[in-house]
């Protein structure tokens, strides 16, 4: 089933460009012959640079296999992913590591964070692999933007859960990748921490021209986007432009009906 592309609202110049990721007839089984399970089937969809798209879908309906397919952290069984305009699909593991390092960013449920590292050494962990140096600037305006200042030489321990996932998200940021992705990224926090986490996402968007793409089950969280995908059984089965929680909600109920 094909997803129809909408653009960013109010974002004129982001129907020109090409899309930040695309599927192209997706599918993901798991197994085979009678013990097959189809975790996604003919997945086609499109995600406009410089948008917020949130993916939504009952419990086990694919978001999250779709994503890490689109992310390249899974292989697809068939079909194409095409992050910007190179093609990951069938890429090699060392080709495609280093694509997720220079492209591509990631926030998890989970914050990841290297416990013996401080708050400013997680954040600019991916750039020293890179062998990169740090644009100072930008590094202060991320720092900035997430309220972080004060807790750079902070290690996670001795951070809130909220702080570590902002830790996490300026992470992804700094090195200004193509695209975040962000898996559930409010799951462990209270609903104030998760409204910080969400607003600088949704900042990043508006103020620094970022993509990302989140999978939640959140209306709420989901009410960031601008853009929610729904899934169900592995197929895209509808589209949401500009949510509210409570239109979010009345979809996904109508899904599980």
């Amino acid at each position: 089933m094909t997803s129809t592309f909408t653009d960013p609202p109010g974002d004129s110049a982001a129907a020109e460009a090409p899309p930040a990721v695309t599927a192209e007839d997706v599918s993901k089984v798991y197994g085979s012959g009678d013990a097959a399970v189809y975790a996604l089937r003919g997945v086609s969809t499109r995600f406009a640079k410089g948008a917020f798209t949130a993916i939504m879908g009952p419990s086990g309906s694919g978001k999250s296999t779709l994503m890490h397919c689109l992310a390249g952290l899974d292989t697809v069984s068939a079909g194409r992913v095409v992050l910007g305009d190179v093609e990951i699909t069938g890429m090699g593991d060392r080709r495609l590591t280093l694509l997720r390092r220079d492209r591509v960013g990631f926030v998890f449920q989970a914050f990841n964070l290297l416990p013996t590292l401080t708050a400013e050494q997680n954040i600019l962990l991916p750039l020293q692999l890179a062998g990169r140096r740090p644009d100072r600037a930008w590094f202060d305006r991320v720092v900035d933007v997430l309220g972080l200042r004060d807790r750079l030489g902070h290690r996670p321990g001795e951070l809130s859960g909220g702080q570590q996932q902002r830790v996490a998200c300026a992470r992804a940021i700094v090195a200004r990748p193509e695209v975040i992705f962000a898996d559930e990224p409010t799951g462990n926090l209270d609903s104030r921490a998760g409204a910080e986490v969400l607003g600088f996402l949704r900042s990043s968007v508006r103020e620094m021209g970022q993509t990302v793409v989140m999978v939640t089950h959140d209306p709420a969280a989901a009410s960031y986007a601008d853009r929610v995908v729904f899934l169900r059984d592995g197929e895209i089965v509808s589209e949401l432009a500009e949510p509210t929680p409570a239109a979010v909600l009345d979809r996904l109920k109508s899904l599980e009906a």
